[in-house]
């Protein structure tokens, strides 16, 4: 899944190239082809598909040439998950109707991939020929506010490994993240799904059947010349909803994976403060810098772009483009209103 805009990183994450078609660890990769490159030991590339926005083809087929145009699924319009799993679901069916799928976000950061692979093996080997749907579960290590939660049901044990999900829940409040760590039974979720093809399609049509009957009505054209112009037709017909809300809290069959492997959507500056390697005053930074009396603060600008900080501490500084932003730290959950609040004021120019 590789359609989101990345607000949370605005202003170095833009509509017109968003946070998985960036490097913005430094390491050399983009998030999308960090995410190929962890998948291809398990994943052959003909088998890979990758659901973006229209306008994103070009940069996923520059960042993966290892996939054809056939692979990359055009989305006219964002419509959350569940739309877009739908297409994957119903353009894998079309290929193999007994095919397992792997669901993930395009944008995120794993430390052990050799674990990874080991759990990934270890979810398919439990959905088998089964109906059971699988997520991955985050071991907390602290109250995060940034992620949702999942609970299991438990039996006065540590959960590990595969356990019965009891319930979803949205992003909580300090106090209530606070709660869910110290009660040992909820753990981050990390977006990532492991299911059968039909099992999921079988999921959206007792759960999401308007949905279902606009992908189902158009089930001759996957996979022709005829499939993007209908498309295009039933997207705005969707209804705009995370695949955790129209499926996973409502159904029966839902197991996860209990586990940890250094894992972080770095969703916000401060995840990527926390895997950032720092100089001797804590900043993170790029391009060329003078700083004085200044700790702990994120400083991104553009190669060649001298950048003069006297007295900052714990303060986000992004200059990219046509804007530049200086806020602290602390008030990196407003940037999504930042970004709404220039929209209304100036429409896409600075987007």
């Amino acid at each position: 899944m590789a359609g989101g805009i990345g607000s949370r990183f605005w202003p170095m994450s833009r509509s017109s190239k968003p946070k998985q078609f960036l490097d913005i660890l430094g390491t050399g990769k983009t998030f999308l082809r960090a995410t190929f490159e962890r998948f291809a030991p398990l994943v052959p590339a003909e088998n890979f598909l990758v659901v973006t926005n229209a306008s994103y083809k070009e940069i996923v087929l520059e960042q993966l040439p290892e996939l054809g145009e056939s692979q990359v699924l055009c989305e006219p319009i964002g419509r959350n998950t569940a739309p877009c799993i739908a297409y994957a679901a119903f353009r894998l069916n079309n290929i193999d109707p007994e095919s397992t799928m792997i669901v993930t976000p395009s944008d995120h950061y794993i430390a052990n991939e050799s674990r990874f692979h080991e759990v990934i093996g270890e979810c398919i080997d439990f959905i088998g020929n089964g109906d059971a749907m699988m997520t991955i579960g985050i071991r907390p290590d602290n109250p995060n506010t940034g992620y949702g939660y999942i609970q299991v049901e438990n039996d006065g044990k540590n959960p590990e490994g595969i356990c019965k999900v009891k319930t979803f829940t949205e992003k909580p409040d300090l106090e209530m993240a606070k709660v869910f760590l110290n009660s040992g039974e909820f753990f981050w979720n990390s977006g990532i799904f492991i299911w059968n093809t039909k099992t999921i399609r079988t999921a959206m049509r007792e759960l999401l059947p308007e949905m279902y009957g606009l992908f189902n009505s158009i089930s001759q054209d996957y996979n022709t010349t005829a499939e993007g112009d209908s498309i295009r037709k039933i997207y705005p017909e969707c209804k705009s909803v995370s695949i955790d809300i129209g499926v996973m809290e409502k159904a029966h069959n839902v197991w996860v994976h209990c586990t940890d492997f250094g894992w972080s959507d770095i969703g916000t500056w401060s995840a990527l403060y926390e895997y950032s390697q720092k100089e001797d005053n804590g900043n993170v930074t790029s391009g060329d810098n003078v700083l004085v009396n200044t700790k702990n603060c994120i400083i991104k600008a553009p190669d060649g772009k001298l950048v003069m900080i006297d007295g900052l501490e714990d303060y986000i500084v992004v200059d990219r483009g046509n804007v530049l932003m200086i806020c602290p730290r602390s008030n990196e959950q407003t940037i999504k209103a930042y970004v709404d609040e220039v929209k209304f004021k100036y429409g896409d120019k600075f987007i």
